[in-house]
């Protein structure tokens, strides 16, 4: 009698411990699979930022392509007219003298262009390559840094730096504000504002007045994570927020919504050190100590 009550109870355990077994790995593809999701929405937002700043750095090439290509059609123009001078040989040696002279300042006036179109290439290269230096090739993939007129913009969507409808730091933007404090420690002379950037839904949090209050308070939570947590002198950092009011794309698509809600990091050296910068050879090799440069 006992081996017959034992043998159902023992079956009736090994039942349930396969079923626990399968529940575990069950959990386990999951958590993976909601890893993927958000894997998957990180990059197609930074697809996103990355798409709108090449259309605006396209619009700038064309712009110098228009003003190359309409100096070059008035360059032809003007050799027409002279060709049809010297058939016609109905002008006199002034207006031949004229005409040779336009030409020759539209040609320069076109090499002046070119020139500038690839002296503005060449300076943002060169900036932006001696600001990252300190930064391995993997590090450089996950901060966008662009050179405006002598400035430095490291623009961050919120999602690399916040909690959702916060200004809380969030666990995972360690890794990109220590990014971020290496390039602002390798320049330490140079003053750096962080500005918060919202899009034109309006907030909803209690303790949250509006835009103007988040993304002003989002700026102040990376100053003084930058400050605590990375040793950033404070005397450097300003934190500043322009709510909704400063959007580099629609708000009327989530889109355009997600790249205006950025974090940017601007860093504006005085012309001396503008101009030390542009002169510096990008280091291969360790960058000097910041009292070196």
């Amino acid at each position: 009698m006992k081996i017959k009550v034992i043998l159902p109870v023992l079956l009736l355990l090994a039942v349930a411990f396969q079923s626990c077994v399968s529940n575990k790995k069950y959990a386990a593809l999951q958590s993976d699979y909601n890893k993927s999701i958000d894997t998957n929405r990180n990059l197609k937002q930074s697809w996103q930022v990355t798409q709108q700043e090449l259309a605006v750095s396209n619009n700038q090439v064309k712009s110098l392509q228009d003003q190359i290509a309409q100096a070059q059609n008035n360059s032809l123009a003007l050799q027409d007219a002279l060709n049809k001078c010297l058939a016609g040989n109905n002008q006199g040696n002034v207006n031949i003298s004229k005409l040779v002279d336009e030409i020759n300042a539209s040609n320069k006036y076109i090499q002046h262009l070119v020139n500038l179109k690839n002296t503005s290439d060449s300076l943002n290269m060169v900036l932006t390559t001696n600001l990252t230096r300190s930064l391995t090739p993997d590090e450089v993939q996950g901060v966008d840094v662009k050179v405006l007129k002598g400035v430095v913009y490291i623009s961050l969507a919120d999602n690399m730096l916040y909690k959702s409808g916060s200004y809380a730091i969030s666990d995972k933007a360690g890794a990109t504000l220590a990014k971020i404090a290496k390039i602002i420690n390798d320049y330490s002379s140079y003053d750096v504002l962080i500005e918060g950037n919202t899009d034109n839904v309006p907030i909803s949090q209690t303790n949250i007045r509006n835009n103007w209050d988040l993304s002003t308070l989002r700026a102040s939570s990376v100053v003084q994570a930058l400050q605590n947590n990375y040793g950033v002198d404070p005397k450097r950092l300003t934190a500043g927020g322009r709510g909704e009011y400063n959007p580099i794309a629609d708000n009327s698509t989530d889109a355009g919504k997600s790249q205006n809600r950025r974090t940017q990091i601007i860093i504006t050296p005085k012309l001396d050190q503008f101009m030390a910068l542009i002169g510096k050879t990008p280091e291969t090799t360790t960058p000097p100590a910041a009292d070196q440069k």
